[in-house]
């Protein structure tokens, strides 16, 4: 794999994926006074998804990112095209009706498709393969595994597989799971490459990304302004991407999502022989824990490892300390090898656990709060958010309609609320329920 030729100065998390990125050019801040028919403030997979979306369709697209492309979520996560939602979809339909459930249903595999689409259109070089693994530790959660191999065939999702205590081992050389699901449309990439790849497509369309461009405030009216540090952009639509990372700049949008860490560390080069014996199937694994566990192979065979959740969006002191029991329990042969890179990223996250997207007015539209499935879903909602503006808004407005709730006790109690709600899932898990 390439290494950086990025400036040492370059503003990215400290990263496995920030020292082996691609070269990317020089996007200078917004200065002065601008007007395009569509600006996107966010440069992550959303916004880059959107940007592209509406580009491919013919539109004048401005993107402004607060620091650099793929710098939040994006550019640090693990990696993993999984499809689906944070919540399955027999909780959609239970919460919000058949109607929105099969909606839902319909599109919650397209965001893995449209990455491989645009990887193969736009020649990204970022390592894309083929199949994910859900891992069971116990039978309850290899029993909810088969519920939801009947649920994801009833909306016509198939290419799955049930795996058991035998033929999980060619995806992880571990006795730890008692089998699993296999969904081969689902995959894993090198997230920070993608993100530069797609924002090279953007520009050779005609779009336009300015970085280190913070936004400051907007305002609402038959044409949205935006203003940054240094300029003004004034646009017929308006599409806010900022997800866990948009800050205080939109007050309404604020209290609807709370940032999440979760953390990343990248082992030394394990070897092709080794990288092959512990994953032999080259798929990425994610175990059913409330607090899970996913992992995969680099290009350059090293284990890419994560987990651990922090709700409020803080660093632990020490990511290897908290990560490496869990290696250690997976793979018991690498309890002490070398950790080469360890990080830190925020998603955002909703208290439904659904993507929540919608209207500030008819011609700002925002989508955020994947809840930890962003790298597909944020693809999706790109997508329907362009064919929103474009006119077509039925597949936007599936998920619209979709009442969200600002997080209980605000800004001060979310974040002890939700530690208390995860000490009883993690509990529950602790007695095998």
């Amino acid at each position: 794999m390439k290494q950086s030729s990025l400036p040492r100065a370059w503003p990215h998390a400290p990263s496995y994926y920030a020292a082996s990125a691609h070269p990317a050019p020089a996007r200078p801040p917004a200065e002065g006074h601008r007007r395009h028919q569509i600006c996107v403030v966010g440069a992550g997979f959303s916004g880059l998804s959107t940007a592209l979306a509406l580009a491919e369709r013919g539109y004048d697209v401005c993107v402004v990112e607060a620091s650099h492309v793929g710098w939040g979520a994006s550019g640090r996560n693990g990696g993993q095209l999984v499809n689906g939602y944070s919540r399955d979809l027999d909780v959609v339909a239970a919460r919000y009706g058949r109607t929105a459930a099969a909606a839902l249903g319909a599109m919650a595999f397209e965001g893995a498709d449209i990455i491989r689409d645009r990887v193969h259109r736009y020649g990204i070089d970022c390592h894309l393969r083929d199949g994910g693994v859900f891992a069971a530790l116990n039978r309850r959660q290899l029993d909810a595994l088969v519920e939801r191999v009947t649920s994801w065939q009833a909306h016509g999702h198939d290419a799955l597989e049930i795996l058991d205590e035998h033929t999980i081992r060619a995806h992880a050389a571990t006795d730890r799971y008692v089998g699993g699901l296999l969904d081969r449309r689902g995959g894993h990439v090198h997230p920070l490459n993608l993100a530069l790849g797609e924002a090279a497509a953007i520009e050779a369309l005609g779009g336009t990304i300015h970085e280190q461009s913070p936004v400051v405030s907007i305002e609402h009216g038959p044409v949205a302004s935006v203003h940054t540090e240094r300029a003004t952009i004034r646009a017929d639509t308006l599409v806010l991407c900022g997800n866990a990372y948009l800050g205080n700049a939109v007050p309404a949008l604020r209290d609807r999502v709370m940032p999440v860490a979760t953390q990343v560390m990248a082992t030394e080069p394990l070897g092709a022989e080794t990288a092959a014996r512990l994953m032999p199937a080259g798929t990425c694994v994610e175990d059913c824990n409330y607090m899970l566990d996913y992992y995969r192979m680099s290009a350059d065979h090293r284990l890419l490892f994560g987990g651990g959740t922090v709700y409020g969006g803080t660093t632990p002191a020490d990511i290897q300390a908290r990560l490496r029991p869990h290696l250690a329990r997976t793979f018991g042969e690498l309890a002490n090898v070398r950790i080469d890179y360890a990080w830190s990223g925020n998603f955002a996250l909703t208290l439904t656990r659904i993507p929540h997207l919608g209207r500030l007015a008819d011609n700002v539209y925002f989508t955020h709060g994947y809840s930890g499935h962003g790298v597909t879903t944020t693809h999706l909602a790109g997508v329907i958010v362009a064919e929103a503006i474009d006119g077509s808004p039925a597949r936007f407005d599936a998920f619209a309609a979709l009442r969200n709730h600002p997080f209980p006790g605000g800004r001060l109690l979310r974040v002890p609320l939700s530690v208390l709600g995860s000490w009883y899932y993690r509990a529950r898990e602790g007695l095998g329920l």
